[in-house]
């Protein structure tokens, strides 16, 4: 006698595959077994029960298979005898590919699964569709008077054969009220533990710590790696309270610790949906060779961390007319570019998108991208040969296209040049980079003189204005070093300036007369800042 799903399963291809691969010997165990397994026993009966839900397979006319998941709530297929049980068939799509192919041929292959435990059970059957002018009592028998779901029809499996399955491979998942259940004692303990603590002297009382001074408090509650250098944190409010919006191409300052205990302001874009209000999501790239911001942000932004951090910030932002959007991110460039497009789509606007990065697994958030953008990326990966032709895309873009770049100096440049030789208007190429320009060219010794004090200060060709100030005891405040905040603007009150940074506009460059003295260098012999 053999099991009944042997009987069923084991084809004659099967059989050579199991020959080929070494299983035949171990598989015909299930040729001359006594028990058939074509009937329900008790153990099946209370697995199915407690199921939610399961896949279930037919095929087409065509001889295609089509894997369909049904839910409910747990016990919705319902046993009605050893060989029999059955389901009420709730609204879905309307597409009716089951149904459709069941009328065609009546066998179907289930396979109910238990996670948490690593079981799955396999039901062969025979399936026939029962309507309610037909049998309205078995629709009443199938029916779940707790679920409001409209039931179309129910379906009557007749089991043909049955056969539990190993664990091998099964990934444990829970659901939602699993969880509940295993995080109850925990909850109960931690009510506990904040009653007795709220009893416990002030200074007793743990406090959460906080790094920064900014005017908005955050708490990181989610982290993702997305390549093996870029790092997402999620940041929301510590009470969940709405979040001051983030337009596209938005940026924030956070704090970051360094290795020398120094606390200073690193920004980065804000990569998410600029609709959501509860949430901002940034993305950090490690970088060995910089100063040290990335590298503490890797090490020590963990869940539950509270930041103080600047409010959103846009010194790249999108154009408000119908013109159509290029945008071309080289690497890390993508996290600005990624809300722009997200926001294009949304409002239906006409965009383009060009991704570069080293490889395939460098691309951050490619599976995201893909998902929403259907088909208006393209991606690059340089070692696979794919570089972005730059001329090629300038001049195939709209007469009055605006274009968006974010990405290395030299992707920058490549666009800018292509844009100068089509006599594309620069105003029309907008662009963000990873830090502050430095031009070619080694740079040269200055005289700073600072006014309210009449100190007289040598910048060396190879110090900072910044770094010579605090060499000098100069109270100043100061935050990323790279250009890219803004905090040690200063005025300049005679002079000419060679701006580096990318944090202050042309009026505050030349109607302000302000400086970032921790990049951008003096043109002249000689600088007056009002310090």
């Amino acid at each position: 006698m053999a099991r009944k799903f042997a009987e069923i399963t084991f084809t004659a291809a099967v059989k050579e595959a199991q020959v080929r691969y070494g299983s035949r010997s171990a598989n015909e165990g299930f040729e001359y077994a006594e028990d058939k397994r074509d009937t329900l026993g008790e153990a099946e009966i209370a697995f199915i029960n407690e199921r939610d839900g399961f896949y279930q397979a037919t095929v087409n006319e065509n001889d295609w298979p089509y894997v369909q998941f049904r839910g409910g709530p747990a016990g919705f297929l319902k046993v009605l005898d050893e060989r029999t049980i059955g389901y009420a068939d709730f609204r879905g799509n309307i597409q009716y590919l089951s149904v459709g192919n069941l009328a065609a041929n009546n066998r179907v292959s289930l396979i109910l699964m238990d996670y948490p435990n690593r079981r799955r059970l396999k039901i062969w059957a025979r399936a026939r569709i029962v309507h309610h002018d037909e049998d309205a009592d078995l629709l009443a028998r199938l029916e779940v008077s707790t679920y409001r779901a409209r039931v179309e029809r129910a379906v009557v499996l007749t089991v043909e054969a049955v056969d539990w399955n190993c664990p091998q491979h099964i990934t444990p998942r829970f659901s939602e009220s699993e969880i509940d259940e295993m995080v109850a004692p925990l909850r109960h303990r931690i009510a506990e533990l904040e009653a007795t603590a709220g009893d416990l002297p002030a200074a007793q009382q743990k406090v959460k710590p906080v790094i920064g001074e900014g005017p908005l408090e955050l708490v990181i509650t989610g982290i993702r790696q997305l390549t093996p250098e870029v790092r997402a944190y999620e940041l929301r409010h510590p009470e969940f309270e709405e979040l001051p919006r983030a337009t596209p191409g938005s940026h924030i300052q956070v704090p970051v610790s360094l290795a020398d205990g120094s606390l200073e302001t690193r920004s980065y874009s804000i990569a998410s949906n600029p609709d959501r209000r509860d949430a901002y999501e940034i993305a950090v790239r490690l970088d060995p060779e910089g100063c040290g911001g990335s590298r503490a942000v890797h090490d020590i932004y963990t869940l539950g961390l509270h930041i103080r951090a600047g409010l959103p910030k846009n010194a790249f932002s999108l154009h408000d007319d119908s013109r159509p959007s290029i945008l071309i991110a080289g690497g890390i460039g993508i996290t600005p570019l990624k809300s722009m497009v997200e926001a294009l789509k949304a409002e239906g606007r006409a965009f383009q998108l060009h991704y570069a990065a080293r490889s395939r697994g460098h691309l951050a958030y490619r599976e995201q991208l893909s998902s929403i953008l259907d088909g208006a990326v393209t991606y690059y990966a340089t070692d696979q040969g794919d570089r972005i032709d730059i001329d090629t895309v300038l001049a195939g873009a709209e007469p009055d296209a605006v274009f968006y770049v974010c990405g290395p100096q030299r992707l920058i440049e490549a666009v800018h040049l292509s844009a100068d030789a089509l006599g594309i208007d620069r105003k029309r190429v907008r662009f963000e980079r990873f830090s502050a320009a430095k031009p070619e060219g080694d740079d040269t010794t200055f005289e700073v003189r600072l006014a309210q004090s009449s100190t007289k200060l040598t910048i060396a060709r190879d110090q900072s204005l910044l770094d010579a100030l605090l060499d000098a005891d100069i109270k100043i405040g100061y935050g990323c070093k790279s250009g890219t905040c803004g905090t040690c603007a200063t005025k300049v009150l005679e002079g000419e300036v060679e701006h580096r940074d990318m944090a202050l506009s042309k009026a505050e460059q030349n109607q302000a007369g302000l400086m970032c003295v921790c990049v951008s260098r003096a043109a002249s012999d000689c600088l007056v800042l009002d310090l």
